[in-house]
């Protein structure tokens, strides 16, 4: 397995599709590639549909699988805010790719068998493929195409973003290999000698303490260890300084604990949902979430140097109980993040790079990132999430 990125800001696209094919091609020894993925600032949307042609002519892959985006990531750098295109390609042996295309009117009920999921996909769930998602915001509802295909492929890592880059419908671009899509979702499965080592680091840090749902209904929280939520949230506020008051006006969000049965819990355990509105009659707390309760929750913080530390921390977790080696990884990164949050760019791929070492990483700023938290896929927010790729069999 061998894996190659390359990334552009040129203003002609011609330009930077040759030099990203340039690369692509040397690095990889001239051999044409198994698998393309291609991400497309919005400032070349009038030239989306020359895209998957053109590398494919050029490098004569297999298969192209990519995007629209508000920024893109390839090489080493994220460009943001200006022209770019980002490619990353991989010789994957004794891998199958199976591509798909769905539209939210193909999608089967949250109540079918698993084996609607299959055939809407392409994929068996007995060969446990590995999926690569990417999918329109105006278009598909992301999150019911998650949950069902985790429902029918249990044990295969997902991993992906929202296109990014148009404000409304039909502005977006999906490709797959040789076609162009501006609605639902596409994807890859790759079954066979492949790993995708998942890394979701949400950016946050816990306040306060655990805490335990004691009244809800549906996205509502009304109680927390039996007392009004408002009322326990002011208590939190209370006790914090001063430079995190001022965040709970701006980056408050609340952390449901994915293991229940988890005594000390920290950054990492915890899946990270906005704060969406207030109650304040019922002193209760509007999330983005269906809650239950008896779920464990702690309110949490974001700022810029909690999202260093959890990006660290998750990709040192990542380095430190990995068995095999990886070659090549993707990156979904929030719009959010980036020289938006960091005041620079560049940020996380540094901190890739000084963590996991000089692999090949392509990505690109999605509307929103997918990836899972102890098990479960999710589409979040404010994420960067990784897929790292490696051999199942080395």
């Amino acid at each position: 397995m061998e894996w190659a990125s390359a990334a552009s800001n040129k203003e002609n696209l011609e330009e930077s599709l040759n030099l990203c094919c340039e690369i692509i091609h040397d690095s990889l020894g001239m051999r044409d590639p198994d698998l393309v993925t291609v991400f497309v600032s919005y400032h070349h949307s009038g030239l989306y549909d020359v895209i998957p042609s053109k590398i494919a002519e050029r490098l004569n892959s297999k298969h192209i699988i990519g995007c629209s985006a508000g920024g893109v990531i390839g090489s080493g750098i994220e460009i943001e805010n200006q022209p770019g295109i980002s490619m990353t390609a991989g010789i994957l042996p004794g891998v199958e790719l199976q591509p798909f295309h769905i539209l939210q009117e193909q999608m089967p009920d949250m109540d079918a068998g698993p084996e609607q999921w299959e055939s809407l996909v392409k994929n068996d769930s007995h060969d446990n493929p590995e999926f690569i998602l990417l999918t329109d915001p105006f278009t598909i509802h992301s999150d019911e195409l998650i949950r069902g295909l985790d429902y029918a492929f249990d044990r295969s890592t997902k991993i992906g973003g929202m296109a990014s880059g148009g404000r409304a419908k039909g502005q977006n671009a999906l490709f797959l290999d040789q076609a162009i899509f501006r609605d639902g979702a596409v994807g890859l499965g790759l079954k066979g000698d492949i790993l995708i080592n998942p890394v979701v680091a949400q950016g946050c840090r816990p306040v306060g303490k655990p805490l335990r749902v004691t009244k809800s209904f549906e996205n509502i929280v009304f109680e927390l260890d039996g007392y009004p939520t408002l009322d326990v949230l002011k208590g939190i506020y209370q006790a914090l300084n001063e430079r995190d008051q001022e965040l709970v006006g701006q980056s408050l969000f609340l952390g449901i604990l994915m293991d229940e049965f988890q005594d000390s819990p920290v950054m990492g355990d915890f899946l990270i949902r906005n704060i969406v509105g207030l109650e304040p009659k019922a002193g209760g707390l509007a999330v983005a979430e269906v809650m239950r309760e008896g779920q464990i929750v702690q309110f949490h913080l974001r700022d810029a140097q909690t999202s260093s530390d959890d990006l660290s921390a998750m990709l040192s977790q990542f380095r430190n109980r990995s068995e095999t080696q990886y070659k090549g990884a993707l990156l979904f990164s929030c719009l959010g993040r980036g020289s938006y949050l960091y005041g620079k760019p560049n940020h996380d791929v540094e901190i890739f790079r000084q963590i996991v070492g000089e692999i090949p990483l392509g990505g690109f700023f999605c509307s929103g990132e997918i990836g899972p938290v102890a098990g479960t896929t999710y589409l979040h927010g404010y994420t960067s999430a990784f897929g790292i790729f490696g051999s199942k069999y080395d």
